[in-house]
Parts: C-alpha cells; sequence; structure tokens
C-alpha cells in the first residue's frame, strides 16, 4: 500500500508540472498561502520538505510532522515583509499516545497589508476623488494530519480555508454614476498533501509534497488559480559522514527542487548546524529568482522543567526591494 501511494504521489509531481507549464506564470491570487512563514524554515532557503518536523510543518510538508517526538508542539511568528507587509502565524501539534495514532496539528495565518487610499476617477483638475481609506486582509485557517506507516515511511495531510477581503469597491459597472459598492471577498478550500521516506543510507530523507490544490477561483469579475507549489527534497544529517559526536553536534544539508504555477523551476539549498541541541546556526539559497538572494538565521533552544522552550530568527536578502525594508522573520516554539 506504502509503495503504491509513493509511486501515485511521485507520478502527480512529474505530470502536473508539465500540464502547468501550459498556463501563463505569475497569474495566480491569495499569494500569501506560499509565503515562507516559520523563521527555521526560511533561514534554510525553505529547503524543508524532506525535514524531521513539528507543527510547521503543516506550513511545507505535512508528512514531515509525523516526525514530532513531543506530545505538544505549539508556537507563533511574525514577517515582517517588503512593503510593511506583516504576516501573522500560529500553529499547534498534539501526537496521543507517542504518537500510535498519528499527529494532529491546527494553523492560523492573517495578513495585515496596512491602509491604502481610495479614490475614483472624475472629471476634475487633479482626475480624482478620494473617498477615504481600506485596508485590505487575508487569513487562513487549517487542520492537518500526518502517520508515520512504518518505521521509515510517514505521509500527511493539511485542509484549510483562505479568504481574501480587499474592501467594498466602488462599482462602476452600474452605470448610476452613484457610489454603489460590490463585496470584494472570496475565500475557498485548499489541499496540501505529502510524503517522507526515510532511506536506508542514515540520515538521508527523501519527500515530496504539493501545496495549495484547490478549484479555479472567481474574485468579482476575474477568476485565478491558487499557488499550486510541487516539491521535490532531499536532506542529510551530514555529521553520519563524520566522526563528530552526535550528541554534541548536528549538521543538516537538505536540497529541494520546486516548481510552482507562478515562476519557472528553482533549486533551495539549506543548511543548519545545530551545538549541544541549544544554538543553531542557519544558511539558505534560491536560485534563480530576480530578486530574492541568500537567507541566514539562528536559534536557541533550552529546556526547562520539561518544556523545551525556542526562538528562532531569519533575514533573508531581497535586492532591489531592500528600499521598503528587509524581511524578517522571528518564531517562538514550546514543546512538552
Amino acid at each position: 500500500m506504502t509503495t503504491r501511494f509513493a509511486l501515485a504521489l511521485c507520478a502527480c509531481v512529474l505530470v502536473l508540472p508539465a500540464q502547468a507549464q501550459q498556463e501563463k506564470l505569475a497569474q495566480t491570487g491569495m499569494k500569501f498561502l506560499s509565503l515562507s512563514v516559520d523563521a527555521r524554515a526560511a533561514a534554510m532557503g525553505d529547503a524543508v520538505t524532506a525535514m524531521d518536523g513539528t507543527y510547521a510543518s503543516l506550513f511545507y510538508n505535512p508528512a514531515g510532522m509525523a516526525g514530532q517526538t513531543t506530545f505538544l508542539s505549539a508556537g507563533a511568528g511574525q514577517v515582517q515583509h517588503i512593503a510593511d507587509i506583516t504576516y501573522n502565524v500560529a500553529g499547534l501539534s498534539f501526537a496521543p499516545r507517542d504518537g500510535r495514532y498519528g499527529v494532529v496539528g491546527l494553523t492560523l495565518q492573517h495578513v495585515d497589508y496596512g491602509s491604502f487610499l481610495e479614490t475614483i476617477r472624475a472629471n476634475n483638475e487633479v482626475g480624482y476623488v478620494e473617498l477615504g481609506s481600506f485596508k485590505p486582509t487575508a487569513f487562513a485557517v487549517g487542520v492537518g494530519y500526518a502517520r508515520a506507516l512504518s518505521d521509515r515511511f510517514s505521509i500527511g495531510g493539511h485542509v484549510k480555508y483562505a479568504h481574501l477581503d480587499l474592501g467594498s469597491p466602488v462599482d462602476r459597472r452600474s452605470g448610476s454614476g452613484g457610489l454603489d459598492r460590490i463585496d470584494a471577498s472570496e475565500g475557498t478550500l485548499a489541499y496540501d498533501f505529502g510524503m517522507r521516506y526515510k532511506t536506508p543510507l542514515r540520515g538521508l530523507n527523501f519527500a515530496v509534497t504539493a501545496r495549495n490544490f484547490s478549484s479555479e477561483v472567481t474574485f468579482v469579475e476575474e477568476s485565478f488559480q491558487l499557488p499550486l507549489t510541487l516539491r521535490i527534497g532531499f536532506s542529510i544529517d551530514a555529521v553520519n559522514l563524520t566522526s563528530l559526536d552526535r550528541n554534541l553536534h548536528s549538521m543538516i544539508v537538505s536540497v529541494d527542487a520546486t516548481n510552482s504555477r507562478d515562476f519557472e523551476e528553482q533549486l533551495n539549498f539549506g543548511a543548519e548546524y545545530g551545538f549541544a541541541k541549544t544554538l543553531f546556526l542557519r544558511a539558505g539559497y534560491v536560485a534563480p529568482t530576480d530578486e530574492q538572494g541568500i537567507s541566514l538565521g539562528g536559534g536557541v533552544q533550552r529546556e526547562i522543567g520539561g518544556t523545551r522552550i525556542g526562538a528562532d530568527y531569519a533575514y533573508t536578502d531581497f535586492g532591489v526591494f531592500n528600499q521598503f525594508g528587509r524581511v524578517h522573520r522571528v518564531s517562538l516554539n514550546l514543546a512538552f
């Protein structure tokens, strides 16, 4: 059963990208669903598809959540993105009876795009009339499940409701000349799937994931697809290839191949060095991209009274977009 499932999922990853290439790029909506929201993952260039995880795996590969080793994992984070856009995220996952029946997780995302001045065309000196300000928002709530079907193979899924609200713009289609308004908001269900396989080679993992499956969404008069993303990833704990003490050192190296409905194929590279399971240094790179460059970050963890508390930070270089402010991510986590 597990072999057939893995082959079917791999077939989807190989076939669907070929079909997606027939579509125009950069034509999707609800782009906030594809943004990297976890500081640890972002610092590693988002090359985390094949890695063990916690609730945060639901944002990348739900199958990784099956590797959770604690009863409860919870956390929250914030992304200070370009143009003063703020992303807030929170989640939790729990594994009853040591994960014997799988791991269940919940996620929440919210986007604050800031305030915008609303105007309409007018026959005056400046060519427009100001109508005040409005604040577009977006959010997504989801529930996920992951389970290890064997000591090597795990699967996972994540279903979420995504909603985008652009306010109530003036409807100029009516021809009445008045300020008739329409509802410019829409929501839809989206689905993520993934699998992960621990190879016989110690520390080497392979994974496949597909995110943001959804039907076409009609927003007022325009229709669009969600940012479907397909990934194949590998990760290895490189310390297994050295004589270093594994109880003191860890060194994860990971690579993802990404195919998206939004952009051409990319390669994501990431690395994380850990010392004494307390201090972590990370770096990542994505290529090819127009603006996004190297990512850097770090984290600390401490166990206090049986509860593990951690904080992670990531910085991503966005080239020319630095004029709008650098991209920073912060995540706080706890587990017991």
